[in-house]
């Protein structure tokens, strides 16, 4: 592999490490679709209620998981079948005992 002639060093969004990997250059038109597609998106947010979200305390959150785990396993014991509940009952012996030496 031949070494790389760029002179310029291009940083990860992610890591900030240096990367020489080239850069995709980008047409008009394809910056002009992404800025149609950011638009579309900027007017499906409802901007009122983004700034009616609110952020739950960590005793708030405790409580809603409890409640969401109680609220789970009541519709689980809900569709238990009860009633099909096995019972262990005394089985009769029925040892029957085979000699080959007896068939022949």
């Amino acid at each position: 592999m031949a070494p790389s002639t760029r002179t310029s060093v291009r940083y990860s969004t992610y890591s900030m490490t240096p990367s020489v990997a080239p850069t995709v250059a980008t047409t008009d038109s394809a910056v002009a679709e992404i800025r149609d597609i950011e638009k579309g998106l900027d007017r499906m947010e409802n901007k009122a209620l983004t700034q009616q979200r609110v952020t739950l305390s960590e005793e708030k959150v405790a409580n809603m998981s409890k409640l969401a785990l109680g609220a789970k396993l009541d519709r689980a014991l809900g569709r238990r079948m009860s009633s099909q509940d096995a019972v262990m009952r005394p089985r009769k012996q029925s040892i029957v005992v085979i000699s080959e030496k007896e068939k022949i």
